[in-house]
């Protein structure tokens, strides 16, 4: 039989399914491009893919070095460096061919696993209609149907999981040396994917163990050794091969991958009925099972229910059937297979976040299962109308899936089943999280891009990750420009909740607009015509000083122009002191720290970007002047002379501290000096933590800590001098102080106030008294704060997370959005309140003004909790 003539045999008998692979291939073909790009997972994967094929092609030591330093480094390369292999061999060198290529190859694998679904119902029932509807129902799940285009993680793993399935159904079914040996290398690819494979490795090795058992000479009993032999040799071999971080040291690394993939911390926060988790002790034990309900197609759970219902029947009526019965010992493996991995994750207390999207995989044996119902209903039937009809509600159900998917589209990964209540206004989005993993900015983008062809289009650097523009063409990449709005640094491009307006006019110039994406209400901050009017070829009068960026004043508006301005000058600080005819017109009180009525000026400092935008590569901002009658104007940038005349300002008089800077106290202005500054000294960020007398003073943002948080680089206010000397000047805020904390992150800390400075140095610290609890950080109460020491520390205690929580005597003194757990987080980071000087560890944390009952504290990392510790506030009633 020549080639063509078995090909066509095989297309005339599964031409059904070469129609289905057909329409499938072409929607992809039509829409892969519409979806954004998700999270950090795509980049890391290439990076994993990247270090892999570096070290086989000789690089040797310095590759497997840059694995080790890599986020996705216990992630293996048995997916991500087939796709950069292509990406190389077609010579692929721009961000949007490079991602889009590996979306369609991710999804193509997609269309495989649902061509094994295919494969592996047929060969369990030996119907064809049986076995379409399976790839159907496998491939027709509106959330992982998305992630098919946008997870190079999580679907491949699904995929290999089924295709694995298939390898382990074959080689029961041949039990032959070489179907077990394909297998095991099926096996090791799936484990390499996600250490969850582990499960279905186990359950092999359990099933080939129960042949061993009933094996009924030496001859059989020889081939299941050999078979499960070369099955579990092949699966480590591969495992081991695909897996770059095993290369130096299998064992050690193998341990710590255990360690840190079971117990991962949880980096998101999750809405989930109501309420936010965030927790390193996983998600309540009903996290999975409401997920997998209310975002999968009811037609789908109801079979697969039906499924494990005939399995116990079946099970109990004939007990022995489990082992003997091919397809029922295969329906309890799966059965199995959903079961057990949300119990090992349950009571390992494994983190799960973005929905449930690394147990998608579990989505694999829920579809076979409802394929297992179909087969026992028809079987069961002798009337062909049954047939019919259960065919036709599969197909039905299938239809109103592709329906819900039609019009969510490109947000496929929000989808919720159609049972849900969706007419409340915010329903849904106030009970579960709505986000697409991510890639909701990037198709936003896309879309404004298309709907502004031509022109700027201005985006917040610090706001929208610079990943979200990989997808762009290099043409519109190149007319992205950085701004922020003039809010005070809030994004100008955010998604709304349900109901909420867009803000007013955003500033002069600007104006908030909003717009519809998919089903979401943006907000989205578009330029007026001042760019244009207020280039340097524009401005008719001469700059009131010329520097770094030449000042102009048009009327009642500042005008700042440079050309020739890098990205990183938005975070350029301009100062701005305004001194009126009448100091009797600066407004007496006003919440913040622009208004110095003693001083007898104004302060307007604003960051460039606040105020302006980078436009052909010149910065152009526009600050608003007040109403009055101005006498006259101070702006500059901070530099030489500024540093040399602040030092000379503080000259004579006395620090009120005195550390690696010295730092004085002049009115409502803080100076930093330091003599000997070093790089560092200029890179470390500084500390600045405000504590006012009435805290009703603060912004209401800044109410819930008890204290007004200014930290800020020496860049944004400080300058050297001639001679070297580092020099910085921040004003305090218009209220009265009772206590301030400053100091630079990891370096050293002092807190003062009143008449005297109570320096806190953290290598010097000395607490009084005995800790409340002792534990690996001792923990003292001082006054207002607590302290956490530990001499000898090393760096894994120093980079841990520490946990604090307070509970406060009266429920009520809570923060609004913290009430509903009945304790205030206020979770932080050792480098946030101290810092780590010649092995000492030290952090001093403010705590509020409301009276506390008892406090839980303690500390957790990547491998999770470290110490946690409980106790009643000393005095507490």
């Amino acid at each position: 039989m020549s080639v063509a003539s078995a090909v066509g045999r095989l297309a005339a008998a599964h031409w059904a399914l070469l129609a289905v692979c057909a329409a499938f291939l072409l929607v992809g073909a039509l829409v892969f491009d519409d979806y954004g790009l998700a999270g950090e997972d795509s980049r890391h994967q290439r990076d994993i893919g990247i270090a892999a094929l570096d070290a086989l092609a000789g690089e040797g030591e310095g590759a497997l070095d840059r694995v080790a330093g890599l986020p996705s480094r216990y992630y293996g390369a048995a997916f991500a460096a087939p796709l950069v292999l292509v990406e190389r061999a077609l010579g692929l060198d721009e961000s949007r061919e490079i991602y889009l290529s590996a979306r369609l190859l991710t999804h193509l694998f997609y269309l495989c696993g649902g061509v094994f679904c295919y494969l592996l119902v047929l060969r369990l029932f030996g119907n064809r209609v049986l076995a379409l509807i399976g790839m159907v129902l496998f491939l027709l799940h509106p959330r992982i149907y998305t992630h098919s285009f946008i997870n190079p993680k999580d679907v491949p793993f699904l995929t290999m999981f089924v295709i694995t399935l298939y390898l382990v159904h074959r080689a029961f079914r041949r039990d032959t040396l070489a179907a077990f040996l394909l297998c095991g290398v099926g096996m090791g690819i799936l484990v390499n994917l996600r250490i969850m494979g582990l499960a279905l490795f186990v359950t092999v090795l359990v099933l080939r163990g129960i042949d061993l058992l009933a094996a009924r000479d030496a001859e059989e009993r020889k081939r299941v050794l050999l078979g499960t032999g070369a099955f579990a040799l092949a699966a480590v071999l591969v495992y081991y091969a695909s897996l770059p971080v095993l290369w130096t040291d299998p064992f050690g690394r193998f341990a710590e991958l255990l360690g840190v993939l079971g117990t991962h911390p949880n980096p998101a926060v999750n809405l989930f009925r109501g309420e936010y988790l965030y927790s390193p002790h996983g998600p309540p034990w009903d996290y999975l099972p409401v997920w997998i309900g209310i975002t999968t197609p009811p037609a789908v759970l109801l079979l697969a229910a039906v499924g494990i219902a005939g399995l116990v029947w079946r099970g109990l009526r004939r007990p022995s059937d489990i082992w003997l019965a091919p397809s029922l010992r295969f329906g309890t493996m799966l059965a199995f297979l959903f079961i057990a991995p949300i119990l090992a994750i349950v009571l390992n207390q494994s983190n799960v976040y973005h929905g449930w999207r690394q147990a998608f995989f579990l989505y694999v044996p829920l579809a076979l299962l409802a394929v297992f119902a179909l087969h026992w209903i028809v079987s069961s039937s002798r009337g062909r109308r049954v047939w019919a009809g259960m065919y036709a509600l599969a197909g039905m159900g299938a239809v109103v899936t592709v329906v819900s998917m039609v019009r969510i589209h490109p947000y496929e990964d929000s989808y919720f089943s159609v049972v849900l209540d969706r007419t409340t206004p915010g329903g849904l989005s106030s009970r579960y999280d709505m986000k697409s993993w991510g890639q909701s900015p990037g198709v936003v983008l896309g879309a404004i891009v298309d709907d502004h062809p031509s022109g700027y289009i201005f985006l917040g650097p610090d706001r929208l990750p610079p990943s979200k523009d990989l997808l762009l063409t290099p043409d519109d990449r190149s007319r992205l420009e950085f701004t922020k709005d003039f809010r005070s640094g809030e994004r100008n491009l955010y998604e709304l909740q349900d109901g909420q307006p867009c803000p007013e006019d955003a500033g002069r110039g600007m104006r908030y607009v909003s717009r519809i994406y998919g089903e979401t209400l943006h907000c989205v901050v578009e330029p007026g015509e001042w760019f244009g009017g207020y280039r340097r070829d524009a401005l008719e009068t001469e700059p009131l000083s010329r520097s770094r960026f030449d000042a102009y004043r048009t009327g009642d508006t500042m005008v700042y122009v440079r050309d020739g301005c890098p990205v990183e000058d938005l975070d350029e600080w301009v100062y701005l002191r305004v001194e009126p005819v009448a100091a009797a017109e600066l407004p007496e009180h006003v919440a913040g720290h622009r208004y110095r009525r003693e001083y007898g000026f104004e302060l307007l400092d604003f960051r460039f970007a606040h105020y302006g935008a980078r436009i052909d590569g010149n910065c152009v901002a526009v600050a608003p002047l007040p109403e009055y009658a101005i006498a006259g104007i101070r702006t500059y940038q901070f530099g030489e002379q500024t540093a040399e005349a602040a030092r000379a300002a503080v000259a004579g008089h006395e620090p009120r501290v005195r550390s690696r800077f010295d730092v004085y106290l002049d009115g409502w202005m803080l100076t930093y000096v330091r003599e000997a500054c070093g790089e560092g000294d200029e890179e470390a960020r500084f500390a600045l933590h405000v504590h006012p007398v009435d805290e009703g003073e603060l912004p209401s943002w800044r109410r819930e800590h008890g204290f007004d948080n200014l930290d800020f680089r020496f860049e944004d206010h400080g300058g050297r001098t001639r001679d070297g000397a580092c020099v910085a000047m921040v004003p305090l805020p218009r209220y009265q102080i009772a206590s301030i904390y400053t100091g630079q992150f990891d370096r050293w800390g002092a807190r003062f106030g009143g008449e005297t400075a109570d320096i806190a140095d953290i290598a010097d610290l000395e607490v009084e008294g005995e800790p409340v609890v002792r534990s690996t950080f001792d923990v003292y109460r001082d006054g207002a704060d607590l302290v956490y020491v530990k001499d000898g520390c090393t760096e894994r205690e120093a980079g841990g997370v520490f946990v604090l929580h307070l509970f406060p005597e009266d429920g009520r003194d809570l923060p609004s959005h913290r009430r509903r757990y009945g304790f205030d987080n206020r979770d932080f980071r050792l480098r946030e309140h101290g810092g780590m000087v010649d092995g000492r560890c030290v952090a001093v944390v403010p705590l509020p003004g409301y009276a506390i009952a008892r406090v839980r504290t303690g500390q957790y990392d990547e491998e999770g909790e470290r110490w946690m510790v409980e106790f009643a506030w000393p005095g507490a009633e």
